[in-house]
């Protein structure tokens, strides 16, 4: 009976233990959306996610209610001309931080399902390559606030 009391207890601390070390391993900041022009059927969305845990993360996928598609990309330059490519995942190392940013790269936000307007908050749900999820919330920048962001991605 001991030992299943103790058995009992050592496993609910290592469920609180990986559940808290999980929560604090990707760190998002900056998420932002720019504005942009009415019936757009594309946005761009920018943020820093930053590895605060002590194994290598990856980022496979993105999705969003609001979006029919959301999926990362990166703008390469070739002979001169600026090209989208996706990216299959993003990995991070412990202690490093991905940028996502105007000119580089970007979450491709496909087929807003409804108005994105300036000051709205769009809820992003990263996957995980372990399975776990990670929740960003974005604000919606007008043109006005965005205007000395290099790179400005509308389509």
């Amino acid at each position: 009976m001991v030992y299943r009391k103790h058995f009992g207890v050592l496993l609910t601390l290592l469920m609180a233990f990986g559940a808290a070390h999980a929560a604090g391993t990707l760190e998002v900041s900056n998420a932002w959306i720019p504005q942009a022009p009415p019936g757009a059927s594309a946005m761009a969305g920018y943020l820093d996610l930053k590895n605060s845990g002590d194994q290598t993360v990856g980022v496979v996928s993105a999705r969003s209610d609001r979006f029919g598609e959301v999926s990362l990309h990166q703008t390469i330059v070739e002979d001169g001309m600026a090209r989208m490519r996706p990216l299959k995942d993003v990995t991070i190392d412990p202690g490093k931080t991905f940028t996502f940013a105007p000119g580089g790269n970007h979450l491709m936000l496909m087929d807003p399902v409804s108005t994105v307007a300036p000051g709205d908050s769009v809820s992003i749900d990263f996957e995980l390559s372990d399975g776990q999820h990670v929740k960003a919330v974005f604000t919606v920048r007008s043109a006005d606030e965005t205007a000395g962001d290099a790179h400005e991605h509308h389509h």
